[in-house]
């Protein structure tokens, strides 16, 4: 049984192929800069790596793209569409309309759409992939899963803002969360490599990629977490500013002139690690520019850092104590110096590193907190696609 999963961005697919009863990737990749000059695609299918230019003028064009590649005859893994038994969405924003993994049907859809001002980067994308996907599958289970579903266990002091309560009631103005399947995944594996059951672990689990987000877990149940109504709150992230003071918007539309749209994009687009360094969004290329001497490169490095240890007191706090503290997502999983940063002077608080077990630590599952630590430190690579396969083999009905 095939499963493929489709996360739709703004001018990118990319997809994942799964053989459910092989349990193993078939093949993967993106469709990039679609609707832009050097539409491109990468496709992997083991060791067979295809890259060249497309034409991918639309969400349409780029889903043919993707299914002449599973289908070719160098780097395609079916002989057919057919063979599909089921699509998995990856669709950023639920808000409270949808609280878990849905069938996807034309109602569905509607009220997707009506989501759309909650995440209007995010969310028009996913249901063009959505209407694509169907369009080309008509015959198979659509299932949604959301990355806002996780944390809809917060309680109000967690997620109300401090703002007229009638902008909650009326139009749902609220933290929201996401990366809810990443911590899904990871809080269970967490648990298991600690030897205990998920409800007994109070956990921080630190998704440190490109996007960037913290989440407190009580019993495998999200309280807090960073990121709010919009994934633009709360970290450092490569190219999102997180908190900032709600006046800087107020500042840049009166003294520089620039308009709600142009702020919006600054904020998601051009601040972070970029906004600082100068150089790059990507952590690897400020790490390395930053050992050469770029001062600016090493303030994004400190401050990323330094944002994310606030974080853990402030969770621990939340928590009312700490069992674990785990580390996942490209950075959270490869940066033994970003990790060493974050927990360096929490000895206070019982965590403790290892520094040999944390250098060792490059996407590997790995316990790297000392022997005397009071709270386990972990590094735990995600997988958000196996949470999305699963999520749709049991909606649709297909599961085992």
């Amino acid at each position: 049984m095939k499963v493929i999963v489709i996360n739709c961005g703004s001018s990118s697919i990319k997809y994942q192929l799964h053989d459910v009863s092989l349990d193993q990737v078939l093949a993967k990749g993106i469709v990039a800069r679609i609707g832009e000059e050097g539409s491109s695609l990468r496709h992997q299918a083991g060791d067979t790596v295809i890259e060249k230019d497309v034409a991918a003028s639309s969400h349409g064009e780029a889903f043919e793209v993707i299914r002449r590649a599973l289908l070719d005859p160098e780097g395609g893994v079916m002989s057919g569409v057919s063979e599909i038994s089921a699509v998995g969405h990856r669709v950023v924003h639920g808000g409270e309309t949808f609280v878990d993994s849905v069938l996807i049907t034309d109602d569905v859809v509607a009220k997707l759409e009506k989501c759309i001002p909650l995440a209007p980067l995010h969310n028009p994308a996913n249901v063009i992939g959505i209407r694509e996907a169907r369009r080309i599958l008509p015959d198979v289970p659509h299932v949604a899963v959301f990355d806002t579903a996780f944390h809809q266990t917060l309680p109000p002091k967690a997620y109300l803002y401090a703002v007229p309560y009638e902008l909650y009631e009326t139009h749902r103005v609220r933290r929201y969360g996401f990366h809810g399947m990443s911590y899904r995944y990871v809080s269970k594996r967490a648990a298991g490599l600690l030897e205990k059951p998920l409800n007994k672990v109070k956990m921080i689990i630190c998704h440190l990629g490109n996007g960037v987000s913290m989440a407190a877990l009580d019993g495998g149940k999200s309280v807090d977490t960073s990121m709010g109504l919009t994934p633009l709150e709360g970290l450092i992230m490569g190219t999102r500013s997180g908190d900032v003071d709600p006046g800087v918007i107020f500042f840049l539309h009166r003294e520089l002139g620039l308009s709600v749209d142009r702020i919006e994009d600054l904020l998601n687009r051009e601040s972070g690690l970029l906004g600082i360094s100068g150089a790059s969004n990507d952590m690897r290329d400020v790490i390395r520019k930053a050992s050469e001497g770029n001062q600016r490169c090493r303030l994004a490095l400190e401050g990323f850092a330094y944002r994310a240890k606030k974080f853990v007191g402030a969770y621990a706090a939340a928590l009312g104590g700490l069992d674990a503290l785990v580390f996942t997502a490209g950075i959270g999983e490869n940066s033994p110096l970003v990790r060493q940063m974050i927990c360096e002077n929490l000895e206070c608080m019982g965590i403790s590193l290892d520094e040999t077990k944390n250098e060792e630590a490059v996407g590997v599952e790995k316990l790297i907190s000392t022997p005397t630590s009071r709270v386990s430190i972990l590094v735990v690579p995600t997988d958000e696609e196996r949470v999305i396969v699963m999520d749709t083999l049991a909606v649709a009905g297909l599961a085992g």
